[in-house]
């Protein structure tokens, strides 16, 4: 349950309530709508991660499903599950997110991003050897990429637990 109330659209300026119109009026947005400038920089940023650069959408998709995992973060999972099955991520790589790199579902560089994702996540940087793991995969613009999207998305996941923002079924 939202620790906050959600924003009431008609109570907001004309561009918060474009851009919640663009958006469908997702829970998310809706609580970032508090914040008019930091909304409209977030959902900017968001639109850079997920459909600019070089990383590979799978690769980018399992890394955000996995830091939604590893930041108890519900809402951001379920979100990026479906957004992963539609940038082709298997049924089988889906679930296996739980695990991590430990299962056998994964390749060999998904497997090296997980632990990567898993190590920024858990202990802020990732040691020597999964940096070099996943830089032997990636450009060094790829690489930069991975891990925008990683800290971007605890950056999200944090935000939807903190404000307890709930969980939508369409």
């Amino acid at each position: 349950m939202a620790r906050i109330d959600y924003v009431k659209p008609e109570e907001k300026d004309e561009r918060t309530q474009e851009l919640l119109g663009k958006l469908g009026h997702r829970n998310l947005f809706m609580m970032l709508g508090h914040s008019p400038s930091h909304f409209e920089k977030y959902v900017k940023m968001g639109h850079v991660v997920r459909y600019r650069g070089e990383l590979d959408a799978q690769l980018r998709e399992i890394a955000i499903t996995r830091t939604g995992i590893l930041c108890g973060s519900d809402y951001e999972v379920v979100a990026h599950k479906r957004i992963g099955k539609a940038a082709g991520v298997s049924d089988e790589k889906t679930e296996a997110l739980e695990v991590g790199a430990d299962s056998d579902a994964f390749t060999d560089i998904e497997k090296d991003v997980l632990r990567f994702t898993d190590e920024v996540v858990r202990m802020d940087k990732p040691s020597d050897a999964t940096f070099n793991a996943v830089a032997q995969h990636m450009t060094p613009g790829a690489l930069v990429e991975l891990h925008l999207a990683i800290g971007f998305y605890i950056m999200t996941s944090k935000f939807l637990v903190t404000f307890g923002v709930d969980m939508q079924t369409d």
